[in-house]
């Protein structure tokens, strides 16, 4: 006996699965967009897919293939180190889509999670080469535009080179005091929003408004310089900003975010530190990695050290630079107490990636609760802003006249004023 209804629901099968894997996943956008050190393309995705990405040279090309993937949205036009976008659907059913390159590059993928009503995004940096970085002018260099506006009013910003810290004009920089060096992050930023208050009060530019009036102020005190992270509206991966700050040899780095719950009630202030835990695993990552690190703590490789040695330097520089962000993270709380709640009492410990920098004393600002609707409003007033950046400012200058690093002209400023009392 035959039966062709079997026939025409395996055919209807077969033709359903090769329609279903031949749009697994679409793009609905692509944003491409101009950073200091690189060219950034963001690939908006309906699911993850596996993807292939290699480099063709004479001339230069990024192509990316994307597996059972359809093009939905429009290319954007050629920006930075991408001359031209060109797209088009294989054979196989792959998406190609090819980035004609103004030089050879190496790119670097990352995977952002579906968060917030947004799907996944396929993340493609292409780094500038050395060269071009150094000759590109501190002028010329911009943050990538902002992916949406912003209902939080941030001050101009002003870009930041990765370059070793230059003296000041004063009369104690021509006596080789140094200022003080101060890495600030505004935490998120770009593909990454960060928390959401119940008003659309975007965590990423929050963080950035109270980190550029940061700026602003420390720069503004004697003996102080401040650099950002990031001075714009694009994300840098947390390990990269541990990385800008060792590279500009800041002397603390102060993380500002703004913390969120699913309860709209907590509220105030904490600030948090690095936990023992972690720095502990921290520790023997350093130890691991050691034989490919030139530069690991306080500008002493450990390459050629024996285990023994390596580890007791590096437990005393940990064990100092946590013992140092501590008591400047309890000033800040201190001077974040007289605006406003406190949420917690005592300088908290965490595992947060952007504090393991192990010679450098850390901290991770909560400045207040966005999902609070009450601290959401005071976190998009740019008064309250001010109030935050004025509080942290006072926190670490009462730290550092506490404990003046040796050479600094804060250490010289400190024995002018006890000369005068």
């Amino acid at each position: 006996m035959r039966f062709p209804w079997f026939k025409f629901t395996v055919a209807a099968m077969l033709a359903m699965n090769a329609w279903a894997a031949s749009a697994l996943s679409s793009v609905t956008g692509m944003r491409l967009a101009s950073q200091p050190e690189k060219t950034r393309l963001v690939l908006e995705l309906t699911a993850t897919t596996a993807q292939k990405i290699f480099t063709l040279t004479n001339p230069a090309r990024v192509v990316i293939d994307l597996p059972a993937t359809s093009l939905v949205g429009k290319l954007p036009a050629g920006e930075g180190l991408v001359n031209n976008l060109r797209a088009a659907k294989r054979e196989n059913g792959d998406l190609r889509i090819v980035l004609d390159v103004r030089s050879e590059v190496t790119p670097r993928v990352t995977w952002l999670a579906a968060e917030n009503g947004a799907g996944p995004r396929l993340v493609i940096d292409l780094p500038a080469s050395k060269s071009a970085a150094s000759s590109t002018s501190i002028d010329n260099q911009k943050p990538a535009p902002a992916a949406e506006t912003s209902p939080v009013a941030a001050p101009a910003s002003v870009p930041v080179t990765l370059s070793a810290p230059q003296a000041t004009k004063s009369a104690a920089s021509q006596s080789h005091a140094r200022d003080l060096i101060i890495a600030i992050d505004a935490g998120h930023g770009g593909e990454d929003p960060g928390a959401s208050g119940h008003r659309g009060t975007k965590e990423k530019d929050v963080t950035l408004a109270i980190a550029q009036l940061l700026k602003e102020r420390i720069d503004a005190e004697p003996g102080m310089r401040a650099v950002l992270t990031r001075d714009g509206d694009y994300f840098v991966p947390l390990g990269e900003r541990v990385h800008r700050a060792r590279q500009l040899q800041a002397d603390m780095f102060v993380s500002i975010h703004a913390d969120a719950v699913e309860n709209a009630g907590p509220s105030g202030s904490s600030v948090y530190t690095l936990s023992s835990k972690r720095a502990t695993s921290e520790a023997a990552r350093y130890l691991a990695d050691r034989e490919n690190a030139a530069d690991l703590i306080g500008g002493v490789s450990l390459e050629d050290k024996s285990n023994v040695l390596a580890s007791v330097l590096l437990d005393l520089t940990q064990g100092a630079s946590m013992s140092a962000s501590m008591e400047a993270a309890s000033h800040v709380l201190e001077q974040l107490d007289h605006i406003g709640n406190i949420h917690h009492q005592q300088v908290q410990q965490a595992s947060f990636k952007v504090l393991t920098s192990p010679d450098i004393p850390s901290m991770l600002v909560e400045t207040a609760f966005i999902t609070n609707p009450a601290e959401e409003q005071r976190l998009a007033d740019p008064l309250h802003q001010a109030r935050i950046a004025d509080a942290v400012l006072t926190g670490v200058r009462d730290y550092f006249y506490s404990n003046s690093p040796p050479g600094t002209r804060v250490a010289q400023l400190k024995l002018t004023r006890q000369a005068r009392n």
